[in-house]
């Protein structure tokens, strides 16, 4: 990763929160989707935003294959956390179908 910019530590706080904006936005269109339109809306423009900026200054310096499989990955994880939490998790065939995803974008990135 610390090809991606010159300090390792400012690669990945981007791309922590390019994967948390996303995985705010998704929290906000659950939030929609549950009746909180304006909450849910709100969620989503931040999230995006957080991405939006955080991707830019992260694809100034690196590929977007590169950048996009990190940040896909620490999303993913980010959003399966979520959905545990408010208790939709994962039943045991989900669970192997996200392990083999994320084993891929481990693969790929590689």
């Amino acid at each position: 990763m610390s090809q991606i910019l010159a300090h390792p530590l400012t690669a990945t706080i981007l791309v922590i929160g390019a994967a948390l904006g996303y995985a705010v936005a998704t929290a906000g269109m659950k939030a929609s989707s549950d009746g909180f339109m304006i909450a849910g809306i709100l969620l989503g423009v931040i999230g995006f935003s957080a991405a939006f900026l955080s991707e830019i200054v992260l694809l100034r310096r690196a590929d977007l294959s590169v950048i996009y499989i990190i940040i896909v990955a620490a999303e993913t994880l980010m959003v399966l956390a979520y959905a545990g939490w408010i208790g939709e998790g994962l039943n045991l065939r989900q669970g192997f179908g996200a392990a083999l995803v994320l084993s891929g974008l481990v693969a790929i990135s590689l």
